[in-house]
């Protein structure tokens, strides 16, 4: 909250866990509930209650980016998450001030909240935003990218969430010593499990990062020998599709990428994990499915495959929804519709050695493309091509399930 300090914040949560406690009658150690994860969800009320107070002056958010050197990949990106509103307007009132844990200045964060505001002001003025500082302290972070080879997009997604969380995370920072025991949940529903292990990333790893595009990934191992069935639950921040064969229409659509990911797999002995109860590798089954749902969900199109020798492309076109695509059947049983709009698009033309990438993103006048420096219109008609990559989707609609994140 704007002027007050931490202690107070944690204060007057803390007062309000204890009153929240008092009036539902329940006993500090009993509550089945952390007081880690209470108290994000207390934190949570409060900043939503300041944005009533709070209002941002946007203008189009209709302005390109700059291209300082083979960095299409990243306006593309960039541009995509400009328009996560969520993210945009969290970045552009500073919450990450307030909230994050280390006292260390948030630096690539503050640079990215730069190029928000320059593509967000007001008066734009037709000007074009140059990225060059967020950019430099990115490779500073992640040196990896460092020259001005080509880069891929979603790689490039993937390592700026990871350092963007780094920074404004809620919880102290902890250094992971070797691979954890693993629990055991054998009298545990596989929703207790998931909730379980939920609260366990929450309490090391929570930041507006995570309320936004984490989700709970569950696999299923069914053994062939004894038939014990076993669960292992990862956090992701985008889903990988693979892209079947071109159907005799000449098209693959995106329920059969997503039937593809989720479909069930053979395991051999050499490929299994050990099994619980036969304590030994066996034959087996595998199958990954949604068990939590992120408010905003990216899909990538896996069109880059590797051999042996060389990296190839496929320019398959995939069809997708724009409106109300259905993720409930990749998710718990009974689950119910888990519905998503489209509102971003990361494409990418050319082949491996020699692409670029672009972007499409909606707002509420429509649709744009967005070359690096170059913004304009299109139709919803011709979102829909063969070099679509990285997809973006927004939650739609809410359920009381306990394993989807509301």
């Amino acid at each position: 909250m704007p002027g007050a300090s931490g202690v107070n914040v944690e204060g007057s949560c803390e007062a309000l866990c204890r009153t929240l406690v008092s009036q539902n009658g329940l006993q500090r150690e009993t509550a089945d509930i952390s007081q880690s994860v209470l108290y994000t969800s207390l934190m949570g009320l409060l900043l939503v209650a300041d944005n009533e107070k709070e209002q941002l002056t946007l203008g189009s958010g209709r302005v390109g980016l700059k291209n300082i050197g083979n960095t299409c990949f990243l306006n593309a990106i960039v541009q995509c998450l400009s328009h996560t509103c969520g993210l945009r307007d969290y970045c552009l009132l500073k919450r990450y001030t307030q909230e994050k844990f280390s006292k260390e200045d948030a630096k690539l964060m503050e640079a990215f909240t730069q190029v928000l505001s320059g593509l967000w002001d007001e008066n734009e003025g037709g000007t074009v935003v140059n990225p060059r500082l967020f950019y430099n302290l990115f490779k500073e972070a992640v040196p990896y990218f460092s020259g001005y080879s080509q880069q891929d997009a979603q790689e490039f997604l993937r390592f700026l969430l990871d350092k963007l969380h780094t920074e404004i995370n809620r919880r102290p920072y902890v250094r992971r010593t070797g691979k954890e025991p693993e629990q055991k949940y054998a009298r545990f529903r596989i929703s207790e499990e998931a909730a379980v292990m939920w609260k366990k990333h929450l309490e090391r790893d929570d930041s507006r990062i995570v309320d936004l595009f984490s989700g709970q990934l569950r696999s299923s191992l069914h053994c062939s020998v004894c038939s014990h069935y076993s669960n292992t639950f990862d956090v992701f921040c985008d889903l990988s599709l693979p892209i079947p064969k071109r159907s005799s229409a000449g098209e693959v659509t995106l329920r059969q990428c997503l039937d593809l990911f989720s479909q069930e797999e053979k395991l051999d002995k050499e490929n299994s994990p050990m099994c619980e109860r036969c304590n030994r590798h066996t034959k087996c089954t595998k199958r990954l499915s949604i068990q939590r749902f992120p408010q905003v969900i990216v899909i990538h199109l896996n069109r880059f495959t590797m051999s042996r020798w060389s990296i190839s492309k496929s320019t398959v076109y995939v069809s997708f929804p724009l409106t109300n695509l259905d993720l409930g059947p990749y998710g718990p049983v009974d689950c119910g519709p888990v519905l998503y709009d489209l509102y971003a698009i990361c494409n990418h033309a050319g082949t491996v050695n020699m692409g670029h990438y672009t972007a499409c993103c909606s707002d509420e006048n429509g649709w744009c493309f967005y070359n690096d420096s170059s913004v304009t219109s299109v139709s919803e008609n011709q979102l829909q091509t063969s070099q679509a990559y990285v997809l973006f989707y927004q939650r739609s609609n809410s359920t009381t399930t306990t394993n989807v994140r509301n």
